[in-house]
Order: C-alpha cells, then sequence, then structure tokens
C-alpha cells in the first residue's frame, strides 16, 4: 500500500494499492511483446507518436501540473513549465531523431561498412520525485524513437504522475504496454532488473543506490545510464557583476525548492567581491515568497517530504 501525503498540507490525499507479482509479471509480458513490434515500425511513425504525445501532455498541462503540486509541492508555475518542458522534449527527439539514429557509413576499400543503430529492448527506468514527469520523458523520448519500451518504477511518493504518465502514453496511441508504470516496493527494482525480458535499466537518485543498481546491472551484462548526486560548484570571480550574479545565485539554488540535481551547491567567491555578493544574495534570498503553492505568487513551496526537511 502508498499512501501519498500532500507536502503543502501533511494531509493524506491518496492511497494506491502495489502490484502484485502476477501484475508485475503481466505488464512486463505485455511490454515484451509491445516493444518487438515497435522496433519494426518506421521511424517516422514513432517520431509521430512522440509529437502525438507533446500534444497529450499540452492539453493536460492544468491537471498534470495540479498533480505535481499535490504529491511533492512544487511551485504551480514551475509545475507547468516542467509540462512544457516536457512537450518540448518529445517534438525535440521527434526532430532530430532522423539525424541521430541514421546509419553512418564507415570508408573501407574491402567492403560497404557502416554503423546501424538498433533497439536495446525494454529498459528499466528508476526515476525521482523531484521531476517527476520531465525526469521520466528525458529519457523515453530517445529511447522510444530508438524502438525500446519503457518500464517506470517511480518514486514512492509520487505515484499518481508515474500513472498518469502511462495513460499519457495511452492516449497519444502508443503499443499497449510498450510504456508501463510498475507500483512496488524499491526493495523489488533488483528482481525486476534481474528479469530477462529487462535489456538494460537507466536511474536518477543517489550515488548508494545507483552503486547497487550498477553492480546488479554489470553483473548481469546489462546496460546502464546512471545520473547520481553532485556538489555543484557556482564560482564568482573579481571581474563578476556582483548583482547579477547573486540574482542568478538564488535562482540556481532555489529553484524547484533547491531539490535538483544540478542546483548550485557550493559557492565561491573570491575575497574581492565577498562581503558584496553575500549581502546581494542574503537580501536576494530574504525576498523569495514562501507560500501555497497553487499561489502562483509563491516562488518555494514545501520541501517533498517532512524526512527531506528534517
Amino acid at each position: 500500500m502508498i499512501e501519498v501525503v500532500n507536502p503543502a498540507t501533511g494531509t493524506a490525499i491518496a492511497t494506491y494499492y502495489t502490484h502484485t507479482q502476477a501484475q508485475v509479471e503481466e505488464r512486463l509480458v505485455q511490454a515484451a511483446v509491445a516493444q518487438r513490434q515497435w522496433a519494426e515500425c518506421p521511424l517516422t511513425e514513432r517520431c509521430a507518436a512522440l509529437v502525438r504525445l507533446a500534444a497529450v501532455l499540452r492539453a493536460g498541462r492544468d491537471t498534470y501540473a495540479r498533480l505535481i503540486v499535490s504529491e511533492m509541492g512544487k511551485p504551480l508555475m514551475e509545475a507547468e513549465a516542467e509540462i512544457e518542458k516536457s512537450a518540448l522534449t518529445c517534438e525535440f527527439y521527434a526532430e532530430q531523431a532522423p539525424c541521430f539514429l541514421g546509419d553512418t557509413p564507415v570508408a573501407s576499400a574491402a567492403a560497404d561498412s557502416r554503423v546501424v543503430y538498433d533497439p536495446l529492448g525494454v529498459v528499466l527506468a528508476v526515476m525521482p520525485w523531484n521531476y517527476p514527469f520531465w525526469q521520466f520523458i528525458r529519457f523515453a523520448a530517445p529511447a522510444l524513437a530508438a524502438g525500446n519500451g519503457a518500464i517506470l518504477k517511480h518514486a514512492s511518493n509520487v505515484p499518481g504522475c508515474a500513472l498518469a504518465l502511462e495513460q499519457a502514453f495511452a492516449k497519444a496511441d502508443l503499443p499497449l504496454g510498450l510504456v508501463a508504470t510498475l507500483l512496488i516496493e524499491g526493495r523489488e527494482v533488483a528482481g525486476v532488473l534481474a528479469d530477462p525480458r529487462i535489456a538494460a535499466v537507466t536511474l536518477t537518485g543517489s550515488t548508494a543506490v545507483g552503486q547497487q543498481v550498477a553492480s546488479q546491472a554489470g553483473s548481469l551484462m546489462k546496460k546502464q545510464v546512471l545520473e547520481l548526486g553532485g556538489s555543484d560548484p557556482f564560482i564568482v570571480l573579481a571581474d563578476a557583476d556582483v548583482a547579477l550574479a547573486a540574482q542568478t545565485a538564488v535562482k540556481a539554488r532555489f529553484g524547484n525548492a533547491g531539490q535538483s540535481c544540478i542546483s548550485a551547491k557550493r559557492f565561491i567567491v573570491v575575497d574581492a567581491v565577498a562581503d558584496a555578493f553575500t549581502e546581494a544574495f542574503a537580501t536576494a534570498a530574504a525576498a523569495l515568497r514562501l507560500g501555497d503553492p497553487l499561489d502562483r505568487a509563491t516562488q518555494i513551496g514545501p520541501l517533498a517530504r517532512a524526512s527531506l526537511r528534517e
């Protein structure tokens, strides 16, 4: 059982039953069948599906954005921007896939040689809550264009977003089961990754979890793409426009309430401008408006979970 708590109010807003082993098996079977069919579709058809998906996302923007707000708490305007970014990502790969995936001739006097790109199969995506739509779309759009299928294991506090994503792909008329969500506990991921119908894995999350996934994927000889934690520096030199640097630094630190892998996390400032920068940064940070994330005037919503705040 998964209980979703609205981080802005602390109240429970929804309950979801986790999938049984039989339901997981059914979805893996469907994904494998759908992916084989999808791989045979012409690239033009796969790209057209991404264009349809972009339209579905835009048409449902208000609903999707409010769902994001209710489950993980980011301000409404940021959630709306995330949906638009997801739609743009779909359109980008729809336009660029023929170039990215085209055969590449290799000069050879002995034979007509070329590099070709074949799909891997069904890819397991273990995704985080901080950008619950875009983190999955940024993987799924290029993966689907290349002929792959996708199984999503989302963070436990955004199951509604995970199911909404699955439904969005269905509304865009992609094959049934090609993109599927698994509502499972984190400890069950290893069993899914070990399934022979899973060809590869991508994870965005902590370094500790990444080590576990990388170790298992490596032992299974399965390809992996990991995006893990960082400690991004924001460097201010003596010739900087200090006011502009401080304004930019506040945006870089507090976007998505600071819950971003690319947030500025360390500020390295030369002595000559350190005092001026610190004062300007503190003033700009103090001016940020905290409040109800559904209020369009709000710039900082709650952190996604009480445990993170603590």
